[in-house]
């Protein structure tokens, strides 16, 4: 029997409007300890151009842009057993509860990073007060994290043209 492996805490504060969910962290997020360790992964890539600042690399610049630019970040997953990092080798999953996130923040959009973290959510959130939105994995296994898409996406959650 596989061990029950945790993730992280949800990344908000009081101020966060718009929530990205992915599945559940990398085996390099669990030893960087933070979201999207894995420098292949282009999650901070996209997400520092289209608000046209540099790429982070430290845990605390991350940490620095996400408070800045209102944006949270959790996983759809708070638990699961998996050996590796791939979405489909995830089993007895135990899902985020959103609740007190909502509540407890100005979150208005849910952008959902890759297909498992859309089957998690519309699964278990269908009747969310928020708009969310599914958007191709920027994880290095997609050989076509689509940037364009994600902007598209951050404009429509952030309300700009």
């Amino acid at each position: 029997m596989s061990e029950i492996i945790k993730g992280f805490e949800p990344f908000y504060d009081g101020n966060s409007e718009v929530l990205i969910l992915g599945s559940f962290p990398s085996v390099k997020s669990r030893e960087c300890n933070f979201y999207y360790g894995n420098p292949r992964n282009a999650f901070w890539q996209i997400l520092a151009s289209f608000f046209g600042e540099q790429t982070p690399v430290t845990t605390e610049e991350k940490k620095s842009l996400l408070t800045r630019r209102r944006v949270a970040l959790w996983d759809m997953a708070v638990s699961c057993e998996i050996r590796g990092s791939a979405d489909a080798a995830m089993k007895n999953i135990t899902v985020a509860d959103l609740g007190p996130l909502f509540a407890n923040s100005k979150i208005g959009c849910v952008l959902l990073n890759g297909g498992k973290a859309a089957q998690l959510y519309f699964k278990n959130y269908s009747d969310a007060p928020v708009r969310a939105l599914r958007l191709p994995s920027t994880s290095p296994a997609n050989a076509h994290p689509k940037k364009e898409a994600w902007h598209d996406a951050l404009r429509q959650a952030f309300n700009r043209s």
